[in-house]
């Protein structure tokens, strides 16, 4: 909106002509997002103690957890806002990318704000039953893959990380293949969402990952030397990916240990989802495996544990997902996401390796 408002000015006062450059708009957007998201913080956490939206704590977690009942929770609402008011204002509205990467990630937070909003009524940790949720979650991902496959000029191929000549083309399989991306990502970033911080510490940093491949592959020069698929228009999620990055911290602000208030299913089914449709934007899609380690090896423990249990009845973690087997252990839970944030930065630099280790 202002990217469109002011720009057209530099014809006029040349000092408007910095507008074109996405890197400048992003750092806009990353300042906007964070000032909005330290603004706002404390008054939506006043808000949700008012109105006693409360975290509900599982009986079957760990011991510890109990004491954070009651804790406002639903506070990705405010990532959610901060993105969109920062992506809507600086980004170029004329990309349907843009459109694409907000309509998918608001469009996963719905479904998150009413998992939330049925756990709060019913005060219980069940919120919309399992099935129900992954239904409308394939739903939303089978829109947004039939919008990118139509996108003109986007490529059903994709890349392979460490092999510059392996672009295998899926055809019409591109598109399950990008609702998968999309539920995985959405889902695993939700599993990973259980100590206090430790969700959107990676997400910051895979989406800060995400904003650099996505500057890349729009950038004809850059993927040329690179040789990575270009994509043209997908630098603008550069903004967006900034605009996340800044929401997470200034969230990260009142989620930090011991948190003020949680970011419930409307933040991490959100912000999942969101990781997904940038890396398919960008013609990254597998490298978020990578880049998003953490989310994966959170995702894994609870299938691994779940498939070891109904079939041999015994578990392989003292309990699922991973990060509350290290709880068990005796690890402090400041230690237990401090040491996950590092594993994520690792992650986030293996995947970065793949633009020259080919």
């Amino acid at each position: 909106m202002l990217y469109a408002l002011l720009y057209p000015l530099h014809t006029t006062y040349s000092g408007f002509n910095v507008f074109r450059y996405i890197t400048f708009r992003t750092l806009i957007a990353w300042l906007l997002s964070l000032t909005v998201s330290l603004i706002l913080g404390p008054w939506l956490i006043a808000r949700l103690q008012s109105l006693q939206v409360g975290q509900v704590i599982r009986p079957e977690g760990p011991a510890g957890h109990f004491s954070k009942a009651g804790t406002p929770t639903m506070g990705g609402a405010l990532i959610l806002f901060s993105l969109t008011l920062a992506t809507l204002l600086l980004a170029d509205l004329t990309n349907p990318y843009v459109w694409l990467a907000l309509g998918t990630t608001l469009g996963f937070g719905c479904i998150g704000f009413v998992d939330d909003y049925r756990k709060l009524r019913r005060r219980s940790s069940a919120g919309l039953i399992g099935r129900y949720k992954l239904l409308c979650q394939f739903i939303v991902a089978t829109v947004a893959a039939l919008a990118l496959w139509n996108m003109p000029g986007f490529t059903s191929t994709i890349t392979v990380p460490f092999f510059k000549d392996l672009q295998p083309n899926l055809g019409i399989f591109y598109i399950p293949f990008a609702v998968l991306v999309m539920v995985g990502a959405s889902n695993a970033v939700n599993l990973t969402d259980g100590l206090d911080g430790l969700a959107i510490g990676p997400v910051m940093i895979t989406a800060l990952t995400y904003g650099f491949f996505a500057y890349v592959s729009g950038n004809i020069k850059f993927a040329e030397y690179l040789q990575v698929p270009y994509v043209a228009g997908s630098a603008e999620m550069s903004v967006f990916c900034g605009a996340l990055v800044a929401a997470g911290m200034g969230f990260l602000w009142f989620n930090a240990y011991p948190a003020q208030m949680f970011m419930g299913d409307v933040g991490s089914l959100a912000l999942g989802a969101a990781l997904g449709v940038v890396a398919l934007i960008s013609k990254q899609e597998l490298v978020l495996v990578v880049a998003g380690g953490v989310f994966v090896v959170e995702a894994v423990s609870v299938i691994s544990q779940v498939t070891s249990y109904k079939l041999t009845r015994k578990r392989i973690f003292r309990m699922a997902p991973i990060h509350h087997h290290f709880e068990l252990k005796g690890w402090p839970e400041p230690q237990i996401i401090v040491r996950f944030w590092i594993i994520s930065v690792i992650c986030a630099v293996a995947a970065l390796s793949t633009l020259k280790l080919r």
